[in-house]
């Protein structure tokens, strides 16, 4: 499928499109199973690439990424359970008898950087009390499929793949086109929103979510410090992700003809590219 949005803005990686199904695609890239990985680097690899990945509940990388991609509750398996995640995204674990027993285990794994978290906290929330809160608000979700694939849209079939939403990851010029496109043909609403959370929850949970409202919007992510230090390497410093659940994404897509995209200011804050 080829991505109109993309010619008009003149995406210069490729727009992914995230897949619900039941087998993999062969010759598809993949963790090991119960290996740790960062979700986001498999969606880099397939905007900047063209590589296809593919998740599973053996194969999601890490706990917050098989959360963020619909395989449930997967904190509950962090070392330690939701209390010590809790630690882990706040304030950290060494302030309990609990927290400093499991991060004996933590260190025998020799990740000098997951031990350091574990115990001093990446701070990313205030305390372990706010975590909890927002764990209480989270959109958890146990999907129906099997596998999750993330895959550029030219190779999507939408005749038979199973899409949920598209992804751009832009820079802030492209980003502005974005947001303006979601919000064309109905500018009384508002069509995107910025949720907190790690930047694969942005793409998967959050962006499920809006699919079960009245008026889905679109997701900015790559908030996360963390992700972004992963994607870095291959996308560049100043990316960021729109994704557009798939209705939303055919609205915008039929909305570029005739849209700002074809006149002067656009076309004259792209002339300083190189």
């Amino acid at each position: 499928m080829d991505s109109k949005i993309a010619n008009a803005i003149a995406l210069t990686n490729h727009p992914v499109a995230l897949v619900w199904a039941d087998t993999a695609p062969e010759g598809a890239v993949s963790f090991k199973p119960g290996r740790w990985g960062c979700v986001m680097s498999l969606f880099a690899a397939a905007a900047a690439k063209a590589r296809v990945g593919v998740f599973d509940r053996q194969t999601y990388g890490c706990w917050g990424g098989g959360t963020g991609l619909g395989f449930g509750r997967c904190y509950q398996t962090f070392p330690g359970g939701e209390d010590c995640f809790c630690g882990f995204l706040a304030d950290g674990n060494e302030r309990t008898e609990k927290g400093r027993k499991v991060g004996e285990m933590v260190a025998s794994w020799r990740n000098r950087q997951m031990t350091d978290d574990f115990l001093q906290g990446e701070r990313y929330v205030k305390d372990a009390a706010a975590a909890e809160r927002w764990l209480g608000v989270f959109p958890f979700r146990d999907i129906p499929a099997k596998c999750v694939i993330v895959k550029p849209i030219e190779q999507v079939d939408p005749t038979c793949d199973d899409v949920k939403n598209v992804t751009f990851f832009v820079d802030p010029d492209r980003l502005s086109a974005l947001v303006i496109l979601a919000n064309y043909a109905t500018p009384e609403r508002e069509n995107v929103t910025i949720p907190w959370g790690a930047g694969c929850q942005s793409i998967g949970a959050f962006a499920y979510r809006e699919m079960e409202n009245q008026h889905p919007r679109a997701v900015v992510g790559l908030s996360d410090i963390s992700a972004r230090n992963t994607v870095r390497p291959v996308l560049g410093r100043s990316v960021m992700s729109f994704t557009a659940p798939w209705p939303v994404f055919l609205r915008m897509e039929e909305s570029v003809e005739g849209s700002f995209l074809q006149r002067e200011s656009w076309h004259r804050l792209r002339q300083g590219e190189v």
